[in-house]
């Protein structure tokens, strides 16, 4: 499956100049977004659409064992990176010209950036896993990560149509699913502390690893959701719920 590609590059303090170059009378109207507004959204997008198809590669390499998904995987970790790095060098200079709501925007497209960074980061942390192991683990072993890889993605892609459409019933529906991802984490753990790794001892450590790895995707995926409604009511909702 082919990569998502990252050629839509964000403004960097070159292009956040020529935000200065419009005369000091021009004024923007309240529902026109700045070009740096335009493209963080774009960018931040393009970012949810990578991290799913990790994802999506890592689940089949894990079924597969695909060269083709382990390079995926590995690219899409590389890109997601690199958009981390282009926002978060473009939005202190861009939140400056911008409105309000427009900066809150920003802002939330740099929070964004970062935790899908790191989802990035600890897919590939699972492949890269699975690519060292001695032997290949068991059907059920396989199955328990296949799912999380599974419940990941589709976490993503409602975040990103969340994102799209400021659908908060589609954040909610993030933040519920990440109940499944620490469920699923937690049958592996309980599995092997009551009957122990036996003569596994390195493939089950790595299992651990991999399965706490997703439900960590997981989790930041979850804040993707709790900053869409941030965004949008203009509160967060994390303490909220924590409280309840």
């Amino acid at each position: 499956m082919p990569v998502p590609s990252c050629g839509a590059d964000w403004p960097g303090c070159a292009d956040s100049a020529s935000l200065n170059s419009s005369p000091p009378a021009m004024k923007r109207s309240r529902k026109e977004k700045s070009e740096a507004s335009k493209q963080a959204i774009d960018t931040t997008l393009r970012a949810c659409l990578i991290a799913k198809d990790a994802a999506f590669n890592a689940r089949d390499y894990i079924v597969t064992g695909s060269r083709i998904a382990f390079l995926a995987v590995r690219q899409c970790e590389k890109e997601l990176d690199q958009i981390e790095r282009q926002v978060d060098d473009a939005t202190p200079a861009a939140v400056t010209q911008v409105p309000e709501a427009e900066a809150r925007e920003l802002l939330a497209c740099l929070k964004f950036t970062i935790d899908l960074e790191r989802v990035g980061d600890l897919i590939w942390s699972v492949v890269q896993r699975i690519h060292g192991l001695p032997a290949p683990l068991n059907s059920k072993e396989s199955a328990s990560l296949i799912e999380m890889a599974q419940v990941l993605q589709e976490m993503l892609a409602r975040v990103y149509q969340g994102f799209v459409a400021r659908d908060l019933g589609l954040a909610e529906s993030v933040i519920k699913m990440d109940y499944d991802m620490d469920q699923v984490c937690h049958s592996v753990f309980r599995q092997y502390l009551e009957k122990g790794a036996g003569r596994r001892s390195y493939e089950v450590t790595n299992l651990l690893f991999m399965a706490q790895a997703f439900e960590r995707a997981g989790d930041h995926t979850k804040n993707l959701a709790e900053e869409l409604f941030h965004l949008v009511e203009g509160h967060s909702v994390r303490h909220v719920r924590k409280s309840r």
